[in-house]
């Protein structure tokens, strides 16, 4: 399975990921949705940023998923992986997803940048933030 990450390029995730500052993307839900339960280690996550190209690969590392979230545990997690999820202001984060109930984290390995291009994102909705297609080429334009 492939995944596209899409990120919101004002939060400036993607050169983090590129530099090693951020080796951890994270995913914060009301309900259970992609990647939540289908990403599993040595998959290939591709990124973007919205408007934007694909430009980055990586490897999954190791998948972690936590449901039933209460504030204290969102503490904890910002505490433990905010740095290598690359966040800065915690605080501010945790108010941010207080009434989320699933996160997901997806470790990073091997990342690396592609030579740019575009998706299809045709079926999975215009606001869809992460598509799981059982082959990148199945949705790659160009």
């Amino acid at each position: 399975m492939d995944h596209v990450a899409i990120l919101r390029k004002s939060w400036g995730l993607l050169p983090k990921i590129v530099s090693g500052e951020k080796t951890i993307e994270s995913r914060w839900y009301s309900s259970k949705v992609v990647p939540y339960g289908r990403i599993v280690k040595g998959e290939t996550v591709y990124f973007k940023d919205s408007g934007s190209p694909v430009t980055v690969k990586s490897r999954v590392e190791k998948v972690m998923q936590f449901d039933d979230l209460s504030s204290q545990k969102i503490t904890d997690l910002l505490e433990k992986y905010g740095s290598a999820i690359g966040i800065s202001d915690t605080a501010s984060f945790a108010r941010r997803v207080k009434d989320k109930r699933y996160c997901i984290l997806v470790f990073l390995r091997n990342v690396e940048t592609v030579k740019p291009f575009d998706i299809d994102k045709k079926g999975f909705g215009l606001m869809s933030a992460w598509l799981c297609v059982p082959e990148i080429d199945m949705i790659k334009r160009g």
